[in-house]
């Protein structure tokens, strides 16, 4: 199953949808759940949160999608098992891919026309592809066990 999520979250991401976008996305559909909201929800999560360098989208979708599949639906009930799959989730993407963080995973700042430039002219963007595989894949995993 897993698999079946990363590749499709692949799909998605060289259709033209982001990153957070492709990876929620994509757990979305393997849960069976459709909703407008979903991606428009994850646009702001892509390019490492809206160009600012910080947390990967590819790990911020896949957050989301833990959320969709373990997230609590009322305020009585605990955020434990939640929060720790995400933990792992971090732990994981952190340990394949040495950061979360999109600046550094992808080694450029794309809140710059250089920087948009480098990431263009290295094709940076078949990092950013196998970033939301991995995502997707370690989260459907875990939501899995």
């Amino acid at each position: 199953m897993s698999e079946q999520v990363s590749e499709r979250s692949q799909q998605l991401f060289e259709s033209g949808y982001y990153c957070a976008e492709s990876v929620l996305l994509a757990m979305a559909e393997s849960k069976g759940i459709q909703s407008d909201l979903i991606p428009r929800i994850a646009t702001g999560f892509c390019s490492g949160v809206s160009r600012t360098g910080g947390m990967c989208g590819a790990v911020s979708g896949a957050i989301m999608g833990i959320g969709l599949a373990a997230g609590r639906c009322s305020p009585a009930a605990s955020v434990e098992s939640s929060y720790s799959l995400i933990r792992q989730l971090i732990a994981d993407f952190e340990k394949q891919h040495g950061s979360i963080n999109c600046r550094e995973l992808i080694g450029c700042d794309l809140a710059t026309e250089e920087g948009q430039c480098v990431f263009e002219r290295n094709h940076l963007i078949q990092r950013c592809r196998q970033y939301v595989g991995d995502a997707a894949s370690l989260a459907t995993s875990l939501v899995a066990e």
